[in-house]
C-alpha cells in the first residue's frame, strides 16, 4: 500500500507576526512544529504500513526551506520518504492554491492508495486543504475519521471501512481506494521517535520540488492562484458587558423579543 501523509509546519507560538505588505504570516525566525493534528495522520499512516507488508509511507509538505525540519521529524517517527514543495512561487497561497500544489506533488509521486491529512491546521483552522486535494485529484474523501475498522476486498478493489465522527456519535462509511481521509485526534496515540529513526532522519535525503518540477500552473498557485486574500487585519474591539434578563420565562421571552427587534432595526 502506497500511503501519502500531508503535513504542515505551523508556528509554535501565540506571538503571530504579519507582513504588512502581503498580509501573510511571517514564518522566518519563528519556532515551528508539525501541526498537531498531522501527528495523528502520520501515526495512522505508519500503522497501515505495519499492517500491510510492502507498504510505504511518504510525507509531503509545502513551505519554506525551514519546513525540512518537520519532514525530518516525520522520518524519525518511521516514515520512509519525504517531499518538500518549496518555491517562492508558492508564497501567499490560500487553501485552494495550497491544495492544488500538494495535489500536483502527490500526482508526481504517483500510484497512491490513500492520502491522509490531519483534520485541520491550528494556524488557519479551515479544514479545507485535505478535501481540496481530493477534488483536484478526483478522489473520494471521508473527513473526521476516528477509526479505520478494516481494509477488505470488494469487487476486486480494496475498501476502507471507517468510523466518521459526527456531533451525535459516528457514522460507518465504506470508501474504495484510492481515497483521501482526514483524521481526528481520537483515532490513535502518536508514537515517540526511536533512536534508530532519529539517526536515520539526519542522513536521509529530502526530495525537494519546485513549482516547475511538479508542472504546477502558475495561475493556480501563490497569490495569483488564491481567490481569497487578506485585505485588512485588525484587532476586534473588546466586548462590552451585556445585560441579564431576569423574571419568568414568558417575561424574559418578551424582553428578548423587544431587544432583537431593536437590534434588527
Amino acid at each position: 500500500m502506497n500511503i501519502v501523509v500531508c503535513i504542515k509546519q505551523v508556528p509554535d507560538t501565540t506571538d503571530v507576526r504579519i507582513n504588512p505588505e502581503t498580509n501573510t504570516l511571517v514564518r522566518d525566525g519563528v519556532q515551528s512544529i508539525i501541526n498537531p493534528f498531522d501527528m495523528y495522520a502520520i501515526e495512522e499512516g505508519l500503522r497501515l504500513k505495519e499492517k500491510f507488508d510492502g507498504s510505504k509511507v511518504t510525507v509531503i509538505s509545502m513551505g519554506p526551506p525551514q519546513a525540512e525540519t518537520a519532514l525530518r521529524e516525520a522520518i524519525a517517527l518511521g516514515v520512509d520518504e519525504a517531499v518538500l514543495l518549496s518555491d517562492s512561487a508558492f508564497a501567499g497561497s490560500d487553501t485552494l492554491a495550497t491544495s492544488y500544489a500538494l495535489a500536483s506533488g502527490i500526482k508526481k509521486i504517483g500510484n497512491v492508495d490513500v492520502i491522509i491529512c490531519g483534520k485541520q491546521a491550528i494556524d488557519g483552522d479551515t479544514a479545507q486543504v485535505g478535501p481540496g486535494i481530493s477534488v483536484w485529484l478526483d478522489l473520494p474523501q471521508v473527513t473526521f475519521v476516528k477509526k479505520i475498522e478494516e481494509v477488505k476486498e470488494k469487487d476486486g478493489k480494496k475498501i476502507f471501512r471507517l468510523q466518521r465522527m459526527v456531533e451525535e456519535g459516528y457514522e460507518i462509511i465504506e470508501v474504495p481506494l484510492p481515497c483521501m481521509i482526514t483524521v481526528v485526534k481520537e483515532i490513535n496515540e502518536p508514537r515517540m521517535p526511536s533512536l534508530k529513526g532519529m539517526m536515520r532522519s539526519k542522513k536521509v535525503e529530502i526530495t525537494k520540488w519546485t513549482a516547475e518540477q511538479i508542472d504546477a500552473d502558475a495561475k493556480k498557485i501563490g497569490l495569483d492562484g488564491s481567490p481569497t486574500q487578506v485585505v485588512r487585519i485588525f484587532t476586534p474591539p473588546v466586548r462590552q458587558g451585556g445585560q441579564m434578563l431576569l423574571g419568568e420565562p414568558e417575561e424574559v421571552a418578551a424582553k428578548l423579543k423587544c431587544l432583537l427587534k431593536e437590534f434588527i432595526n
